[in-house]
């Protein structure tokens, strides 16, 4: 049982690694990313035996990080896949985590915008013969793939969350 929990334990670095990958290449993060996180999340509850007091706890906080950002989104501030993976990231970080995930998100994002700007001023589009994703990070006022910096926020604080660490003992 404990194996097939490690197994469904990995979907959260798969899935935030792909979602990353997707949002820098096609500026999206599909549905089924946050869906297959979401789903994950029951399962490695169900098979660890997961509190139900924690899996409600963890779940309400997905709603209320999921209210938040939908605002942001509304107000052009966050895309709506990123609204959604971050909501689903959070469900899998829990109570005790997550202001440490969303303070390493701001951070990763910070960190990605600046890079990305430096990106579009210091290296110019038409001197170099680049991929379509790596032109579509030239837009300028463009969007900035911010699903990298939620991935990196959930993986950096992932090792230290309670589902991670009760697969260890």
């Amino acid at each position: 049982m404990a194996s097939l929990a490690s197994l469904f334990l990995m979907t959260f670095p798969v899935a935030m690694a792909f979602a990353a990958a997707n949002d820098l290449f096609t500026m999206k993060i599909p549905n089924k990313i946050s869906l297959a996180l979401v789903g994950g999340f029951v399962a490695v509850a169900v098979l660890t035996r997961m509190p139900l007091e924690t899996f409600g706890t963890n779940l309400a906080i997905g709603f209320a990080i999921l209210g938040v950002t939908f605002v942001l989104f509304s107000l052009n501030f966050l895309g709506g896949g990123d609204a959604k993976l971050i909501a689903a990231g959070s469900i899998w970080i829990g109570a005790n985590d997550i202001i440490e995930y969303l303070v390493f998100v701001a951070v990763f994002g910070g960190v990605l915008s600046l890079a990305i700007l430096g990106y579009r001023n210091w290296f110019p589009a038409q001197s170099f013969a680049l991929p379509g994703w790596a032109q579509r990070l030239h837009v300028h006022s463009g969007p900035i793939p911010y699903g990298i910096a939620i991935a990196a926020g959930a993986l950096a604080v992932f090792p230290m969350t309670d589902i991670f660490l009760s697969l260890l003992a």
